[in-house]
């Protein structure tokens, strides 16, 4: 293995830095797949990872397959169509190539590949009804899968877990199963150096949100909460040159494992900018990382009476010019703006007509919301909404 390539096993098998890609094909051999149904987004088809992967495939001889037919916020139906692929392709494997999307995706297959019922048993509220522990799920026998993110937003490469879009009830699932974590990594800054700025911004906010959210939920799991905190401060350092010097493959590659590194801290939860985001995103169809990015501050201040202290904690270690809640909460705005964010929902084209409706959603994502700093009512969550889409930011307490 080159010296230039970091190899980590926390908490699956990752191969860091320019050029992992080349070690695929012995991870293949090593994990015995012998053909794997390539998972990706359609849009991919015709960028530089798609033909770098191909190309690095059809060299090695490894037999494989390509799905595409996904949206870009994955579905359940997706995910049987890819299944009918999967079987009728024999495959014995999966390789994801892409942002969460991909990766959700191939997980739902591997998962309903093997359990029809899967993705039904083991949707979060079963799992916190029958499974409290990695020990207690049965064991399947899942699928190997091998993932390559494009994207340094949503860390999904190293999650247990899979967000599918629920099309006839128009809500976001979370499905959850240890078998679901990829069995192989490959952080590869090359194949997310054409990632346009607009994207790049919207994913590494993405990135940003799991960390603080998870930095900011009220379990007890000082280890994800390390891992955030060094996360975020990976963010501040690269996430503005990735945007602005798309080919830097150093700042690259610093936002990949910053991105990773969330997935891990999310052990710890997450909190009600996922929980707003995950319905909006199922019934408007916004990217998840841009929603993510517009929420986070009108969240962050509906949580202030609860997170002020450990917030300005994190403010002095980042060295902020202000070492408080406030000096925080000015940095994301201001990074916000520097990278193009939009300030409020309507921005994005929507509005306020739906809040409640959008605020009852929110608490049931009981994945999310039950985590959040402070425990938060369906109206709260209207409310804050409503200020999102208005961008009624209000004041932060000194």
């Amino acid at each position: 293995m080159p010296p230039s390539i970091h190899y980590w096993n926390y908490p699956t098998e990752i191969f860091c830095g320019a050029e992992a890609l080349h070690g695929l094909a012995q991870r293949c051999a090593l994990l015995g797949m012998a053909r794997p149904l390539l998972v990706t987004d359609p849009g991919m088809l015709e960028l530089e990872p798609f033909g770098l992967l191909t190309a690095h495939l059809e060299q090695s001889r490894q037999g494989f397959a390509v799905f595409a037919e996904l949206a870009s916020n994955p579905s359940l139906d997706d995910v049987q169509r890819g299944v009918q692929a999967f079987r009728a392709g024999g495959h014995d494997s999966l390789i994801a190539l892409g942002g969460g999307s991909a990766m959700d995706a191939a997980k739902g297959i591997a998962l309903a590949a093997v359990d029809p019922q899967g993705l039904q048993r083991f949707e979060w509220s079963q799992v916190i009804e029958h499974y409290p522990s990695l020990s207690d799920f049965p064991r399947l026998g899942l699928p190997p899968l091998i993932a390559l993110p494009t994207t340094a937003g949503t860390g999904s490469e190293l999650g247990r877990e899979a967000v599918l879009t629920d099309s006839q009830q128009q809500v976001k699932r979370v499905i959850s199963h240890p078998e679901l974590l990829p069995a192989c990594v490959i952080l590869d800054p090359l194949l997310t150096r054409g990632l346009p700025p607009a994207l790049t911004a919207a994913t590494g906010m993405d990135a940003l949100t799991h960390h603080i959210e998870a930095f900011c939920s009220p379990l007890y799991h000082p280890m994800s909460s390390a891992i955030a905190v060094e996360g975020m401060r990976l963010v501040q350092q690269h996430l503005r040159r990735a945007v602005s010097h798309g080919q830097d493959l150093d700042a690259r590659e610093g936002m990949l494992v910053a991105s990773a590194m969330a997935a891990v801290a999310f052990q710890k939860g997450l909190g009600g900018v996922h929980a707003l985001a995950h319905p909006l995103g199922a019934r408007y169809h916004r990217h998840h990382g841009l929603l993510n990015a517009v929420l986070l501050p009108y969240v962050l201040v509906a949580n202030q009476p609860v997170i002020a202290e450990e917030i300005g904690r994190l403010a002095r270690y980042l060295d902020l010019p202000r070492g408080d809640f406030q000096g925080f909460l000015d940095w994301i705005l201001a990074l916000r703006a520097e990278l193009g964010i939009p300030h409020c929902l309507a921005d994005i084209g929507l509005d306020s007509h739906e809040a409640e409706w959008v605020g009852a959603q929110a608490l049931a994502d009981i994945s999310s919301s039950d985590t959040n700093a402070r425990p938060l009512s369906a109206a709260d969550y209207s409310q804050i909404f409503r200020n999102a889409v208005h961008g009624v930011l209000p004041g932060a307490r000194p």
